[in-house]
């Protein structure tokens, strides 16, 4: 009989055949109630399963954040069953769970239209409504494919046949409806609750082959509250407004066109808004020590074969053959330069810690569908550094780049950010024992730094372990910026070393650094952190000097040609327009300052000055207007 062991640390023996709801109830009718789910050992089961061998168990109540993704899963299943209800002869395909909630993809001549969405909506709550339990049952091979055959379901034959031999076939059924799924799932459909939302449709292709058939994706979240759902869908609606894509055309910084996927034009205004972020960067990165490096964008085939990337990371790199037949690739990072850097003269181990840094445009193959605006692109420029030191000195230097990079994140107003450690991934190069020890000494410094982190297993670089500082934005979104990374691999592979006191030749170790991670992507977080209204430091426009009648352009002029010597970035509006229409077009370009002036104002030598989003205008001296504005446009590492 198997031994059952609970949260508790108690222990108890069972019949053999019992099931997860079995052990519920002899514990408590009430426990057996409100239990949708159990988890043997940390997996989550069926709460019907058989338990089979001695495991830990735990009981997962609806309320229970492991519950979460089953009550998606369980929402994707009423939604294929209410589409099919509503539309005979649709085939539906797959419906996994994703990050925010779920989709189905189905197969119909006819389009769906989101007026559809609100009368499936309607019967999944009508689903839900009659709480028909969930129940497995195993088939053979040859019934699922009968079974669906005579549906007319023949992509779910395709699925029956890729599922491994060996493997059990599942079929779960709501009622009279059933699915091919591997579960697990909650204990009925009214679990699911009515704390849900389809939210869009979308074109997919089967198995994501553009060669196969073309389906619909009908997209949804769930949640276990109608509170949280309320929370996700502002979120939503805050996440449109805030659209670094739409903010950068009303803003004029950007735009994407297909000669170039993935690869950034970037306009006049956003150039300068990149160019502040790497002047601000190289500011902190010397006074911390780094010294600027650049490195060849293209290299022979050669070098990555020597560095590892060839072997695990060939996929994702451009090359390129020339009519002498070398193969040369596009830089997709810039260690192996930064190594060959570090190689070119006689290194004592007094010359270390080195610390090489650069805003290195790399260079990546992402998929079309996987492009996102600045957040996902093929070519991007990262503000990349390599610190080549002793083992004796890698603890100090771990700790020395974690509290750069948070206070880098502080001066740009990120104070919530996590720390993940990721491990070794399956694909990778080196020794176990090597491989500990680059763990270990990342794990050594977070504990010393006393900050709170999570373990990634499996994460890592294939060369390395690494730190990820996941920050989370002005609307609860998380994004994955900076990284560590210690590399006990590659300058052993590239031939690096250094003259230790003995005289002997000693391998460095080498850790891998980015703070803004790739700039592009930065940026378009931090477009959409501030919805495009930025402190006036790294606003690309700080003052629009704008006027209310032609008699005032001649001290227009000379009002922008005084912000510009004290380092302002003022431009003038001298068009023949009202002020009103002037204010609301440069209110929508996001300008921080607007300054008017009509004959008043250039009669007097002064200025009202107007906030963005405010109403209210103040008067100012032209040298007290320039003087708090030189003040309040200082980065904050000049402060």
């Amino acid at each position: 009989m198997p031994i059952l062991t609970f949260p508790d640390g108690a222990a108890r023996e069972y019949p053999a055949g019992s099931t997860g709801l079995d052990v519920a109830k002899a514990i408590s009718p009430s426990l057996a109630k409100r239990t949708v789910a159990m988890a043997l050992n940390g997996t989550l089961h069926d709460l019907a399963d058989e338990i089979v061998a001695d495991s830990k168990i735990d009981f997962v109540g609806r309320d229970d954040p492991r519950a979460l993704e089953l009550i998606r899963h369980d929402a994707a299943h009423v939604l294929a069953e209410a589409v099919q209800d509503l539309f005979p002869g649709t085939q539906v395909t797959i419906g996994p769970v994703i990050e925010n909630g779920f989709y189905y993809d189905f197969f119909r001549e006819e389009p769906f239209s989101i007026e559809d969405l609100a009368a499936i909506e309607k019967k999944m709550r009508e689903i839900i409504g009659r709480d028909r339990p969930f129940t497995k049952e195993i088939w053979s091979r040859d019934e699922a494919k009968e079974f669906f055959r005579k549906k007319g379901e023949t992509f779910k034959i395709e699925l029956v046949d890729a599922i491994p031999a060996g493997q059990e076939l599942k079929i779960y059924k709501q009622g009279e409806w059933l699915d091919l799924c591997r579960g697990p799932h909650m204990t009925s459909t009214g679990k699911v609750g009515n704390a849900f939302k389809l939210t869009k449709v979308a074109g997919a292709y089967w198995r994501g082959d553009s060669n196969n058939p073309q389906l619909q994706r009908i997209y949804g979240t769930a949640f276990a509250t109608q509170d949280e759902l309320d929370a996700y869908l502002h979120q939503i609606e805050e996440a449109e407004r805030r659209d670094h894509r739409k903010l950068g055309r009303e803003m004029d910084l950007f735009h994407f066109q297909e000669e170039a996927p993935g690869s950034v034009f970037w306009h006049p205004k956003g150039w300068t808004l990149f160019q502040m972020l790497i002047a601000y960067m190289r500011r902190r990165q010397n006074a911390a020590g780094y010294t600027e490096v650049n490195s060849p964008d293209m290299m022979d085939r050669s070098l990555w074969e020597t560095s590892g990337h060839w072997q695990t990371y060939h996929d994702h790199m451009f090359t390129t053959k020339t009519e002498d037949e070398r193969v040369y690739a596009l830089k997709p990072m810039n260690c192996p330069g930064h190594i060959c850097i570090f190689k070119n003269g006689l290194k004592s181990y007094r010359d270390l810690p080195t610390k090489l840094a650069e805003f290195g445009k790399v260079h990546r193959y992402e998929p079309s569908g996987a492009l996102h605006g600045l957040l996902r692109v093929r070519s991007f420029t990262q503000d990349d550094a390599h610190v080549f030191c002793t083992a004796e000195q890698l603890l100090e230097e771990c700790l020395k780049v974690n509290d750069l990079i948070l206070s880098i994140y502080h001066d740009f107003g990120f104070e919530d950010v996590r720390i993940k450690l990721s491990t070794r991934p399956d694909k990778r190069i080196g020794s176990d024992e090597v491989w500990d020890s680059a763990e270990e000494a990342l794990e050594g410094a977070l504990r010393k730094s006393g900050r709170p982190y999570t373990i990634n297993a499996g994460e890592g670089a294939f060369y390395g372990p690494k730190l990820e500082y996941v920050l989370r934005d002005a609307i609860g979104r998380d994004w994955q910026c900076g990284t560590l990374q210690v590399d006990f691999n590659m300058p052993g592979r590239l031939g690096a070393f250094y003259i230790a006191p003995s005289g002997e030749k000693v391998q460095p170790v080498m850790l891998h650094r980015a703070m803004f991670g790739s700039l592009e992507r930065f940026t378009g977080i931090l477009i959409e952190q501030h919805a495009g209204a930025f402190p006036l430091w790294l606003s690309p426009v700080q003052v629009m000097v704008a006027t209310i009648t032609q008699d005032a352009d001649d001290y227009a002029h000379d009002v922008v040609a005084a912000m510009k010597k004290a380092g302002l970035r003022a431009e003038a509006d001298l068009r023949n327009e009202k002020i009103t229409y002037k204010v609301r077009e440069h209110s929508l370009a996001k300008v921080p300052v607007l300054a008017v002036i009509g004959r008043k104002e250039a009669a007097e030598r002064t200025l009202s000055i107007r906030r963005l989003g405010s109403p209210d205008q103040t008067p100012s001296t032209l040298d007290d207007a320039i003087k708090a504005l030189v003040e309040e446009a200082k980065a904050p590492d000049e402060r």
